[in-house]
């Protein structure tokens, strides 16, 4: 069983349900919890914000978060996954946010930097991983890793 199949049958045994706040994947998380059947009882959906602004508009996340930390950082990517897990009353919420590169790079933020976030109403954690490859790759990377978190997040229960 790969990790999303484990996590939909988790999901669905607690009857809990899940949404994804995406931002350098574009939806590729989305994409993978979905291509499993059975997916609808439990994912109730994304939101893809690419820009500062619409993370803003869409999740919530605070301008000030914006501009002290940067769209790349533990902050937005917890403000992301609570903004998700409330607009679409899931009871989790998760999220990512990074730099596949080429470009984007900046001081202490390398391309492939990644920035997880994790919410469901009780426990609110990040992590952070860099990848190296192509575009295509990182993001790849990126979303299986946030599967798995969220995986083994949910074991810890």
């Amino acid at each position: 069983m790969n990790p999303e199949q484990e996590l939909g049958k988790m999901l669905k045994e607690r009857q809990k349900t899940i949404s994804v706040a995406e931002s350098m994947t574009g939806g590729l998380v989305g994409d993978i919890i979905t291509n499993v059947p059975g997916s609808s009882k439990y994912f109730e959906g994304g939101i893809v914000t690419y820009s500062d602004l619409s993370k803003q508009e869409l999740l919530g996340v605070r301008p000030e978060t914006l501009r002290i930390y940067g769209a790349v950082s533990e902050q937005c990517a917890l403000e992301m996954a609570a903004g998700v897990r409330e607009r679409l009353h899931t009871h989790v919420g998760i999220s990512l946010t990074g730099i596949a590169g080429p470009s984007g790079a900046t001081f202490g933020k390398p391309v492939g930097l990644v920035i997880f976030g994790y919410d469901d109403g009780r426990v609110r954690m990040t992590d952070h991983k860099t990848f190296s490859g192509e575009r295509e790759e990182i993001k790849l990377a990126a979303a299986e890793h946030l599967i798995t978190m969220t995986l083994e997040l949910l074991h810890e229960e």
